[in-house]
């Protein structure tokens, strides 16, 4: 173990606990929550430089680094789901993406094969995090804005089902950039995936879709 892993197994017990803040809504659970968010997401940030920088990239750290990424947003997107703040059709396809390209993922390593991130996975995460974060901070924002202006602003040219949703508003805008974000890499991803791993697999001489050797015992 080393500090970038102990960073990313921190994000992993920080879910939890902004999935608790967010659902039992405790008092200015929308503060308390985003400020988790931010915090984890930092993390995400600092286990990948010092990893680089202090060149202690390892296996265990290539494995714990996207699975807490996916544990954060997933639970992030659920919550919001439960709280009315984030469309569940939404967080479905962006969540089946995340899983979809870790399953890939899992074939394309079984295979001997590593397909690197592209950086339009990068903004689709910058997305996803700014997204989110202004639907849970956006309410609190909205209603804030609302006490000291008594502007409803988004209200007049957008159709929203809450009144002077501007922050909100702009964390469903940012939702759309993420979610085609995702379907754009995912894309891409399976683009990649199937010109390096597609002939093995249709001719059935990969490591996974190949016979698979007899073991002692078994019945022939």
């Amino acid at each position: 173990m080393n500090l970038p892993n102990y960073l990313s197994f921190a994000r992993i017990l920080m879910v939890p606990v902004l999935v608790v803040v967010l659902l039992t809504r405790v008092t200015n659970h929308e503060i308390i929550g985003v400020l988790v968010f931010w915090v984890a997401s930092l993390t995400d940030l600092l286990d990948g430089y010092l990893a680089r920088r202090l060149k202690q990239v390892t296996t265990l750290g290539k494995l714990l680094d996207p699975l807490a990424d996916k544990l954060l947003i997933m639970g992030a997107l659920i919550s919001l789901v439960e709280l009315d703040l984030a469309p569940a059709w939404m967080t479905f396809i962006i969540l089946g993406r995340e899983m979809s390209i870790t399953g890939l993922r899992g074939i394309a390593s079984e295979e001997g094969i590593t397909i690197a991130a592209e950086g339009l996975g990068k903004w689709k995460l910058g997305a996803q995090i700014a997204a989110i974060s202004c639907l849970i901070l956006g309410p609190k924002l909205d209603a804030w804005l609302y006490e000291w202006t008594h502007v409803e602003i988004f209200r007049y040219f957008i159709r929203l089902p809450r009144p002077f949703s501007f922050f909100w508003g702009m964390g469903m805008l940012l939702l759309w950039i993420a979610m085609i974000l995702a379907i754009w890499s995912a894309a891409s991803y399976f683009r990649t995936f199937w010109r390096k791993l597609g002939p093995s697999i249709l001719t059935a001489k990969g490591r996974l879709t190949g016979p698979s050797e007899r073991r002692v015992g078994d019945k022939q």
